[in-house]
């Protein structure tokens, strides 16, 4: 693997009419991903993809706003995160961007509280999803979850609550926005490169030059270039640092 794109939807519908080609595509350029679910019949779909293609792996998990209404089947997400290529739990954390009132807070944190548990039963990192909610998610961390890592995906946030993370020995990682905006470019060359990693979110947010498009994992080359950019180091020294990295924080990958 040259690159692992520790971030995608590959089982998601945008890709049900020619998931092959892209599939086709990542391994001429040695390219890994983990497709990341955001509900239980989602998190079955990826898991089913990372059991029968070798070079994806997969996450289970709710999204904490994706649909309000689905509970948290904790036996189904158990029997889940026993698959041997199951990496992560999530996508999971807080998302207060669109919190519909009180209650919707309530219940993302008793969600968010459900996936830390299940982490710690499965001796699993958490994939987080974090929106209008750093400090929050941190402090839940900080509080009484010291002894769980994992990575904060599609980071947004400042360097000071990047090194809060990277205090509790969460990574972070970046999407292709970071190809048209410079608005992180400060948080980047701030993190210690053993604390960064690279992902899509595909289908969405492609760099430059795919925006508007439908993103694949592929396109994780163009942020791992826009990073080395960044940070002023060989795009190979840099890719290689991205691998293992991946394979520290998912040690399932490595196995």
């Amino acid at each position: 693997m040259k690159y692992i794109d520790i971030h995608s939807h590959l089982h998601d519908t945008a890709f049900d009419s020619d998931r092959e080609n892209v599939l086709a595509r990542m391994r001429a350029e040695s390219i890994a991903t983990i497709t990341v679910g955001t509900g239980l019949s989602s998190s079955r779909a990826a898991v089913a993809l990372a059991m029968s293609e070798p070079d994806v792996w997969a996450t289970v998990g709710v999204h904490p706003n994706d649909d309000p209404d689905e509970a948290f089947d904790g036996r189904a997400f158990t029997e889940l995160a026993r698959h041997p290529k199951v990496v992560a739990i999530g996508e999971c954390g807080l998302d207060f961007f669109k919190t519909d009132g009180d209650s919707d807070g309530i219940r993302q944190r008793e969600l968010f509280a459900q996936h830390i548990a299940l982490a710690k039963e499965a001796g699993l990192p958490l994939m987080l999803h974090v929106r209008d909610a750093y400090e929050e998610v941190l402090d839940i961390l900080e509080a009484g979850n010291k002894n769980i890592s994992g990575n904060v995906h599609f980071f947004a946030g400042d360097s000071s609550i990047a090194k809060r993370f990277f205090n509790l020995g969460f990574t972070i990682s970046f999407t292709g926005v970071i190809s048209f905006t410079r608005a992180y470019d400060d948080v980047i060359e701030y993190a210690p490169e053993n604390m960064i990693m690279v992902e899509t979110d595909a289908p969405y947010v492609a760099p430059v030059p795919y925006r508007g498009k439908r993103n694949e994992p592929t396109h994780v080359i163009h942020v791992a270039q826009r990073i080395a950019e960044i940070k002023k180091r060989d795009i190979e020294d840099m890719r290689n640092v991205f691998v293992v990295n991946t394979k520290r924080v998912f040690p399932r990958m490595g196995e």
